[in-house]
């Protein structure tokens, strides 16, 4: 059942490619994250109930090997106390160490763990490998206005089962709305209330969904808010170069075409 589960996941947010790439995929809903836009930042009580769901339901599968525990505590991200992360890796997670030659409990200095026992793909970088909208063949418009859409297709997908199944060639299909084709292989890893919120938010399928998708954009992209700063200031710094090189250049010629006036 488990290698079932992990090659229906597989299917499910691999990238791709032919005519899928080309825009036949299903329909991936435009949410509106906060983290989207050249100002928006991550939400970090979003953060944290993303952590939460991948914890408590994803991680059975997915492994997130290039993710440092670590980095739970920043800042820009989910935030939490150096102390819960230290708890927090020691109750969920075991790593296997060369020195012990045995499995230990995970130390922030550690990474999430992998599931290559599952064969399930890995998370870490999901939300930036999955491409949810596309346009033309050979265009990206739909992408250059609404971004790659690697949130939203998780998003998208962990929603948008209709609860219709059905039976071919012994394996049963799920109906999702989100998934090129319109049947996955994958049963609904949601069915509502299946955490529950540290923070009291009702824990609906729609809510579940949004909040992994979230973090899974921060794990895959934890500098987000960095870059776009970095952005910011380039942008600002390279318009007043180019009025300072405008004046500079008509000083510099104001004398010349004074001449040629004459």
């Amino acid at each position: 059942m488990l290698k079932k589960l992990a090659l229906a996941a597989t299917l499910a947010l691999a990238p791709v490619s032919g005519a899928f790439a080309a825009g036949a995929s299903g329909h991936v809903e435009n949410y509106d994250f906060s983290f989207e836009g050249p100002f928006g930042t991550f939400d970090q009580a979003q953060l944290q109930r993303g952590l939460q769901v991948y914890t408590q339901v994803c991680s059975a599968c997915h492994g997130m090997q290039y993710v440092p525990l670590r980095t739970l505590s920043a800042e820009d991200g989910p935030g939490m106390p150096e102390d819960q992360v230290r708890a927090y890796a020691e109750q969920f997670f075991e790593v296997y160490d060369d020195e012990l030659d045995d499995f230990r409990p995970a130390r922030p200095t550690d990474n999430f763990p992998a599931n290559n026992a599952a064969g399930a793909p890995d998370l870490s970088m999901m939300a930036k490998a999955r491409a949810g909208f596309h346009g033309p063949y050979g265009l990206g418009i739909n992408q250059f206005f609404k971004g790659m859409g690697g949130p939203e297709y998780i998003a998208s997908l962990l929603a948008g089962y209709t609860g219709e199944e059905k039976e071919e060639a012994g394996t049963i299909l799920y109906e999702n709305e989100a998934f090129p084709g319109g049947w996955i292989s994958m049963g609904p890893p949601l069915y509502g209330d299946d955490v529950d919120f540290a923070d009291g938010t009702e824990a609906t399928i729609e809510q579940q969904s949004q909040d992994v998708a979230a973090f899974l954009m921060w794990a895959a992209e934890p500098k987000l808010m960095a870059r776009k700063q970095a952005g910011f200031v380039g942008v600002v710094f390279l318009t007043v170069l180019s009025v300072l090189l405008y004046l500079t250049n008509k000083r510099l010629w104001a004398p010349v075409k004074a001449r040629a006036k004459e």
